[in-house]
C-alpha cells in the first residue's frame, strides 16, 4: 500500500491544475500537467504506460540473488526445487513463509504500479482531441489498457483473495483504503473491463505484440474459468461462458500449435501461431528476459552469462510423473541435462534436470541478452480451458474437446484419448495442462482453482488441503491466499485483519 500511496500522490502532483510552472526546461520527453494532450502519439503513449509492469511478472523483487517475481508460483507448487538460498526457496519449500517473506510485497507493488497507469490511460485517453485520431482509435486504446487493467486485478485476487479497490486517479490524499472481496473486484472491475474490451474493434493478432480480440478473450475464459472453480464457485453459466470465449478464439483466432516445443524459444517466432499474449522483450534494449539466465544450472559454465542462477529446476518426482514416450520430457524438449561447456566444448552432465522452456540459444552462447518473450497465453492453454470448461458446462466432453486434448498429446507423441467420462476427462484435462504449462506461472493458479493436486509418486489426485509434497510440507486453508505484505499493512492500518494464518 505504501507503494500505492506513493504511485498515487505523484499522479495528484503530475495531474494538479494549479501547478502553474513545472521545470523552467519546458522537458518533452515525458507528459507533465502543462502538457499539450492534443496529438494522437500522446494518446498512444498512455495507452503504452499500461503494459509497462507486465514486466513485474517476472522481475522487480530487491534484496534477492536469483529471486525474481515467477519464482514465486513455481516454490509453491511443490514441484520445483532451487540452487540457490539466496531466493528464499526454502521458507515456501517448507510452507513457513510469512507476511515479510520475499516476493508478495514485490507482485502486490507491480500489479499497483501497472493498475495506477490503466486507471490514468482510462480517464485521459477519451478526453484528447487530435487530428488522425478517430473515436474508433481511442475506444479500441481505452480497450487495450482495461484488459491490462483487469489482468492486473486478476493476479491480484487470485493470489490475496480481498484486495483495494482503484479505478481512477486520486481526487486527494485521504489514500489508505481498505479491502474489497475478490468477488466484487471481479464482477466490478475485471470482468466489465473485459466485456467492454470485447466490444471493441480490436484485430485478432498484432504482431506488436498490443492486446488483441484473442487476448481479450482468452483472458476473459481464464476468469470465467476461475470464477466458476473454488474460490468464486461462480456456477455452471460461468463454465458455459467460459467455453464460448476459448471456442472463439481457436476457431476465429488465426493460432496454430508449433510443429515442435522448441519453436518457442526461437525468438522470430515472437507474438506469432501458437503466442496469443506475450510480454514484449528484445535483446536490443537494456532490460531482456531474465528466464534465461535464471534458469541455467547454477556455476555450469555452460554460457557466457555471468551468474548462472539455477533458480528454479523441477523435482525428479515431477518428471518422473510424465508418461512414457512424452516428448515433452524428452531432452532439449521443456527440459535438460547435458550442454557443452561454453571454454571448453566438452558436454557437461548437471545433477538435474533444467528447464529449456527458456533457453535462447543466442544469449547463452554469444550476447547474454536474450531475444525471448514471457507468454503469457499460448494457444494450447486455450484449447485446454475451452476442453474443461466445456466438460463441466454440458456434463461431458464434445467432439471438439476430445479433438483439442488429443492435438496437444499428439505433439507430446502420446496416444489419442477414447471416450471418458466426464470426471475422467477432468482429471485428463488437468493432467494435460500440468505437464504443457508448467513452468509457466500456470500451475498454481490451478491448485487453487480446482482444489486438487496431482500426486507425482501416487499418480492420484489429492485434495489440496491435506496434501503432503515431496518435501514433506503439507498444504492447510492458511496457503489458499498469500499473505498481505507487512510494508503495505504498516502504512495502512485499514488493509488489516491480514489473510487467514498471516
Amino acid at each position: 500500500m505504501k507503494t500505492l500511496k506513493n504511485i498515487l500522490i505523484v499522479s495528484c502532483m503530475l495531474l494538479s491544475c494549479s501547478c502553474k510552472k513545472f521545470l523552467e526546461e519546458k522537458p518533452t520527453s515525458f507528459l507533465g500537467p502543462n502538457s499539450d494532450l492534443s496529438s494522437a502519439k500522446v494518446a498512444r503513449a498512455f495507452a503504452n504506460a499500461g503494459y509497462q509492469n507486465l514486466g513485474g511478472l517476472l522481475t522487480g523483487q530487491s534484496g534477492s540473488y536469483g529471486g525474481n517475481t515467477w519464482n514465486l508460483m513455481e516454490f509453491m507448487t511443490g514441484k520445483a526445487n532451487s540452487d540457490l538460498g539466496q531466493t528464499g526457496f526454502v521458507s515456501f519449500q517448507t510452507l513457513t513463509y510469512s507476511n515479510t517473506s520475499f516476493y508478495f510485497d514485490t507482485w502486490w507493488q507491480q500489479m499497483y504500479l501497472g493498475i495506477g497507469a490503466c486507471n490514468l490511460a482510462i480517464q485521459k485517453i477519451p478526453t484528447i482531441n487530435a487530428s488522425g485520431l478517430a473515436d474508433a482509435d481511442k475506444t479500441n486504446m481505452v480497450a487495450e489498457v482495461r484488459t491490462l487493467r483487469a489482468l492486473y486485478y486478476f493476479y491480484l485476487v487470485r493470489m490475496y483473495g480481498a484486495v483495494v479497490k482503484v479505478t481512477e486517479p486520486p481526487k486527494d490524499l485521504n489514500l489508505n483504503l481498505p479491502r474489497t472481496p475478490a468477488k466484487q473486484i471481479y464482477d466490478e472491475i475485471i470482468i466489465p473491463d473485459l466485456l467492454a474490451a470485447e466490444k471493441s474493434t480490436l484485430p485478432w493478432k498484432d504482431p506488436s505484440g498490443k492486446v488483441t480480440m484473442a487476448a481479450i478473450k482468452s483472458l476473459l475464459a481464464d476468469v470465467y474459468l476461475t470464477y466458476a472453480g473454488a474460490a468464486i464457485n461462480g456456477g455452471a453459466a460461468n463454465y458455459a461462458e467460459s467455453a464460448k470465449r476459448s471456442l472463439d478464439v481457436i476457431q476465429n483466432g488465426g493460432y496454430t500449435l508449433f510443429p515442435n516445443y522448441t519453436d518457442m524459444i526461437v525468438p522470430s517466432n515472437k507474438n506469432s501461431q501458437e503466442f496469443i499474449f506475450q510480454v514484449q522483450y528484445a535483446a536490443s534494449v537494456p532490460t531482456t528476459n531474465p528466464l534465461t539466465a535464471l534458469t541455467i544450472p547454477n556455476f555450469s559454465g555452460i554460457s557466457k552469462y555471468s551468474d548462472e542462477y539455477g533458480s528454479v529446476w523441477p523435482t525428479d518426482q515431477f518428471i518422473a510423473s510424465f508418461a512414457a514416450g512424452d516428448k515433452r520430457a524428452a531432452e532439449k524438449q521443456f527440459f535438460y541435462t547435458s550442454y557443452p561447456s561454453a571454454k571448453t566444448g566438452q558436454t557437461i552432465t548437471f545433477k538435474n534436470h533444467y528447464i529449456y522452456k527458456w533457453f535462447d540459444v543466442n544469449a547463452v552462447t554469444n550476447t547474454i541478452k536474450s531475444d525471448l518473450n514471457y507468454t503469457i497465453y499460448r494457444l494450447a492453454d486455450v484449447m485446454l480451458m475451452y476442453a474443461e470448461a466445456s466438460n463441466r458446462a454440458e456434463g461431458s466432453p464434445n467432439a471438439n474437446a476430445v479433438q483439442y486434448v488429443n492435438q496437444i498429446r499428439a505433439r507430446a507423441t502420446l496416444a489419442p484419448i477414447g471416450a471418458l467420462s466426464q470426471d475422467a476427462f477432468e482429471k485428463e484435462v488437468w493432467l494435460q495442462r500440468y505437464f504443457e504449462l508448467c513452468f509457466e506461472n500456470k500451475m498454481w493458479f490451478d491448485m487453487i482453482r480446482t482444489r486438487k493436486i496431482h500426486n507425482d509418486v501416487t499418480g492420484n489426485w489429492d485434495n489440496f488441503v491435506g496434501h503432503k509434497t515431496v518435501f514433506n510440507a503439507t498444504y492447510s486453508e492458511k496457503q489458499l491466499l498469500f499473505p498481505l505484505p507487512k510494508q503495505e499493512t504498516d502504512v495502512n492500518p485499514k488493509l488489516l485483519p491480514n489473510n487467514p494464518g498471516f
